[in-house]
């Protein structure tokens, strides 16, 4: 064994002869030297200032946006609950910015599969939230495993496309296997929502785009996405009158008065499609509220009521009157309150989120840090421009909350999550150039691993 010669490429691209023990002893070095090193690295303070803000937005936003919640005399009490929750989250990202953004891709198969455990498990013994969140109540707390699932599915993406890059762009295997787990995943999470579908959907197209995959596979890709999103939009019409059905009993014999309110009937299917409908048809001035309409209507009227410069956090209106303002409407709360310059300086946080976490992947020396990294941020400023587009009227109706600000716990420790996983790239992938780091870096990640960022600035050695 210790006669075996291992042939490696170092970092200026010369093979050499290494006996396999001592190989292996300089790589426990260099990895105990690249822990010591890692205590005096920094994580991007830009992504640090970003989520600070955010949080800075979420704690007053969500206190002015709370007021329907208020029972007694505690006012305080569901901005205390959100606190905890923000807590939690921030001790999560001082937590994973310090662990290698390798660990990640250790355990990508393993998040994803119990994430998708608990996915199925609160479909069918799960509660439902608002007649479409399915969730899992567990010591009093409610969790959202369509949440986790997203987060969880990115990760393992990263890992499949890094493992299949080439100099050409991702492998063609590595196409097909990361598409096939999207549909498989996006399948699951039909059922908790076809924004969610759709959001997955979208952060994995982008991430294949990232990888330089051709557009002749683009467009392989983007076809089976819409065969399998009209499959399963068929599958769920073609049960709508069953599901529908079985809804309106289960509301009849819990004494709700739902079904005769809303036009929507009980099934989601329906719901989607009324949804759709509406959206097109539009509200008018001269619309009677109704429960079918209010949330589109309160929340145009709270939007308008700011104004430029907005009415001051804590002097919304339309709090108390539209529904899940908390949640997801609380981008309309935060326009009432600070108009419509505030709401372009929360716009401008996401998007700035977005622009650092793509320079920092373009300056990665390996293609796994950079899917890590834009894969996160991808995901969580399309889920914020969602919200903002189903607030302000240019998408149809759906829930989604926005990323960091809106009430919900699981949202916010898998936000957090994501912020600390861009944290640790940040912190611990080599930049080109750095020649030092990068060969400490290509010694700490496992062979299959180690490839190269193709998109990088610069043409790395392997």
């Amino acid at each position: 064994m210790d006669n075996k010669i291992l042939i490696r490429e170092t970092i200026d691209g010369k093979p050499v002869a290494v006996n396999a023990a001592a190989a292996a002893t300089s790589r426990k070095a260099t990895s105990s030297k690249t822990k010591k090193e890692a205590a005096v690295l920094k994580a991007d303070p830009y992504i640090w200032g970003i989520y600070i803000s955010l949080l800075i937005f979420s704690i007053i936003e969500l206190f002015s946006a709370s007021s329907s919640e208020v029972v007694g005399n505690n006012v305080y009490a569901p901005l205390i609950r959100h606190c905890i929750f923000l807590a939690l989250g921030l001790a999560m990202v001082l937590w994973l910015q310090k662990l290698h953004y390798k660990y990640f891709s250790h355990y990508a198969l393993a998040l994803a599969v119990g994430s998708l455990v608990l996915l199925i498990a609160s479909s069918y013994f799960g509660i439902e939230i608002n007649g479409a969140q399915r969730a899992i109540r567990v010591a009093g707390m409610t969790i959202q495993p369509a949440e986790i699932v997203k987060l969880t599915v990115i990760i393992w993406l990263a890992k499949i496309l890094s493992r299949n890059q080439r100099p050409g762009g991702v492998a063609t295997k590595g196409v097909v296997y990361a598409a096939f787990v999207v549909l498989a995943f996006g399948g699951c999470l039909w059922k908790n929502g076809l924004t969610n579908t759709l959001l997955l959907m979208g952060v994995s197209f982008a991430m294949f785009l990232i990888g330089g995959i051709p557009m002749k596979k683009l467009g392989i890709v983007a076809l089976c996405y819409v065969v399998g999103a009209a499959g399963l939009y068929s599958v769920k019409y073609a049960g709508g009158e069953h599901e529908k059905a079985a809804t309106e009993f289960q509301q009849i014999s819990q004494g709700s008065t739902a079904v005769a309110q809303e036009k929507d009937g009980g099934g989601r299917a329906e719901t989607h499609k009324n949804r759709v409908s509406r959206f097109f048809e539009g509200v008018h001035p001269d619309d009677p509220i109704n429960d079918i309409n209010r949330q589109v209507i309160m929340a145009n009227f709270s939007q308008a009521n700011g104004g430029l410069f907005g009415q001051g956090p804590g002097n919304s209106r339309e709090s108390a009157r539209l529904p899940l303002a908390f949640s997801d409407y609380i981008y309309s709360i935060i326009v009432e309150d600070t108009g419509f310059v505030g709401g372009v300086i929360l716009l401008i946080l996401y998007l700035w989120l977005m622009a650092r976490a793509g320079s920092i992947a373009y300056k990665c020396s390996r293609a796994l840090p950079a899917f890590l990294i834009l894969g996160c941020a991808v995901l969580i400023v399309l889920q914020a421009l969602a919200h903002m587009c189903i607030v302000t009227g240019v998408v149809p109706v759906s829930g989604q909350p926005l990323p960091l600000i809106s009430k919900g716990g699981t949202s916010v420790l898998v936000m957090s999550a994501a912020i600390g996983i861009m944290l640790s790239v940040s912190r611990y992938a080599a930049a080109n150039g750095n020649r030092k780091h990068e060969q400490a870096e290509i010694n700490e990640l496992p062979e299959e691993l180690a490839a190269a960022n193709m998109a990088s600035n610069t043409t790395p050695h392997n």
